[in-house]
């Protein structure tokens, strides 16, 4: 490990305006601390950066002095690749700006910045942009690694509406990457993760969304759970509108009000129900849902676009310790949805659950070359999300979780999202890049030779 001396430290700390932060430093252990509290690494030096010119000075920095480098954005990535052993930690958590121009419909959005950052302001605005489901989510590192959500079957994944980056590579160097300037590494950046620079401004598309959507839960009791799940691919596999989105959730109730006493902490099967089109035409759209089964409780209806991308908030808090494994789909087989309903009644923790992610429409449209995200012939993203509060449930936790994985491989593409990678799957990132990781490859070893980026899912430079 390279040893940093105290004129190594004086001297970053005058190249940056930010907060340059070392392990005996005050609050020390809470810049390293992440959202998944299974990680548990020291750096060596953090830097929070105020702006771009800090960003450089930090990679130099690393890089001259053959630092390990991580890059923190403002979300939860759940390898905990924000955070590295013995390195330099580049902390963009500060820098969360959002500027929005409604006349072009347009958003330029800091690196750490959250799902909810951003919402607030481009709602003002009435415009959205396809970003996830969790508010706390950070916008960088969804972004770079393909990102979907509610409104990804009528306008794509995240990368289908990135205009350009401003981005600081290996070298230092700050450049603008679209499709007219450095298409390349633009290409790279839309999907391939955090391998090629750190990007230090996003600039986004943006559609009319909102004030209000339609939105809320159906819940179901887990006996009628294969039932509804086969029913749910029927009207998936029908002409489903592009304004629809339905996501499940296999999990224990949470004490919701709409739900009777009875029902909390039993098993249930959750429709997420997002809709987005004209509100005279919600309850047509929606209604099929409610003949799956006799619900034990629903609440849809109305609701602040901005509240509804909070409304999975209080299940992913930070300070609870997580695994996940991840799968995906071009259908759901009668297999595979008896492997997802039998591993729901075996949660390993009252916070564990199952989400089946609805993804096609506009996504799948798109040729898989045209941006790094290769995946689209993935109509629905599986994540077994075991969660739990203590270091001695564990292995039962994690064991869970690999054991679902492996009774559902069988069925699924073979592709994988690369946002859902632990760090202990190195040998899945080819299957998260798939046909274009060669291409990555060679455009990374263009602009990073020498792997300075590499505490991700990591592509390795072409020889």
């Amino acid at each position: 490990m390279p040893t940093l001396s105290a004129e190594h430290i004086d001297m970053l700390r005058q190249s940056v305006r930010g907060k340059v932060i070392l392990p005996a430093d005050p609050g020390y252990d809470t810049a390293r601390t992440v959202w998944n509290a299974t990680v548990d690494r020291r750096p060596a030096v953090i830097v929070q950066c105020t702006g771009t010119a800090d960003v450089m000075q930090a990679v130099n920095f690393a890089r001259d002095r053959g630092l390990v480098l991580a890059v923190r954005g403002g979300g939860h990535n759940i390898a905990g690749s924000a955070i590295c052993n013995d390195g330099l930690v580049i902390d963009l958590s500060n820098l969360r700006s959002v500027h929005i121009d409604p006349r072009d419909r347009v958003a330029w959005v800091s690196p750490g910045a959250t799902l909810a950052d951003f919402d607030h302001e481009a709602q003002a605005c009435g415009l959205a942009t396809p970003l996830g489901i969790n508010s706390t989510t950070g916008v960088a590192g969804l972004t770079l690694g393909g990102g979907f959500g509610w409104l990804t079957r009528r306008y794509g994944m995240t990368v289908d509406n990135l205009l350009g980056c401003e981005v600081v590579t290996a070298d230092g160097r700050r450049l603008w990457a679209s499709e007219r300037e450095e298409p390349d590494l633009f290409w790279a950046l839309r999907g391939g993760g955090g391998n090629f620079g750190v990007v230090t401004l996003f600039e986004f598309r943006l559609h009319p969304v909102g004030p209000l959507v339609t939105a809320g839960l159906l819940v179901f009791p887990a006996v009628e759970g294969k039932s509804v799940l086969k029913q749910y691919r029927t009207f998936v596999d029908s002409a489903m509108s592009e304004d629809l989105n339905v996501w499940v959730v296999l999990r224990k109730a949470p004490p919701l009000p709409f739900l009777p006493s009875s029902a909390h902490g039993t098993d249930v099967v959750v429709l997420a129900v997002f809709y987005d089109g004209d509100p005279a035409r919600a309850d047509k759209a929606i209604d099929p849902l409610r003949a799956f089964g006799q619900t034990i409780g629903e609440h849809v209806g109305p609701v602040p676009y901005t509240a509804w991308q909070q409304a999975f908030d209080p299940l992913l808090g930070p300070g609870a310790r997580n695994y996940w494994k991840s799968h995906n789909f071009a259908r759901l087989d009668d297999a595979a949805i008896d492997a997802m309903t039998d591993y729901a009644l075996r949660l390993p923790s009252p916070l564990s659950d199952i989400f089946v992610g609805q993804v096609g429409g506009v996504a799948n449209r798109v040729a898989p070359d045209v941006t790094a995200y290769a995946n689209r012939d993935a109509r629905y993203v599986l994540n077994v999300h075991a969660r739990w509060e203590r270091a001695d449930e564990d292995a039962a936790c994690i064991a869970w979780a690999r054991d679902f994985f492996r009774a559902t491989e069988p069925y699924a593409t073979g592709s994988v999202y690369v946002n859902f990678l632990t760090d202990d799957e190195v040998a899945r990132v080819g299957a998260a890049y798939g046909p274009n990781y060669d291409r990555l490859a060679r455009i990374k070893r263009t602009y990073d030779p020498h792997n300075l980026f590499r505490t991700n899912q990591n592509i390795a430079p072409a020889p």
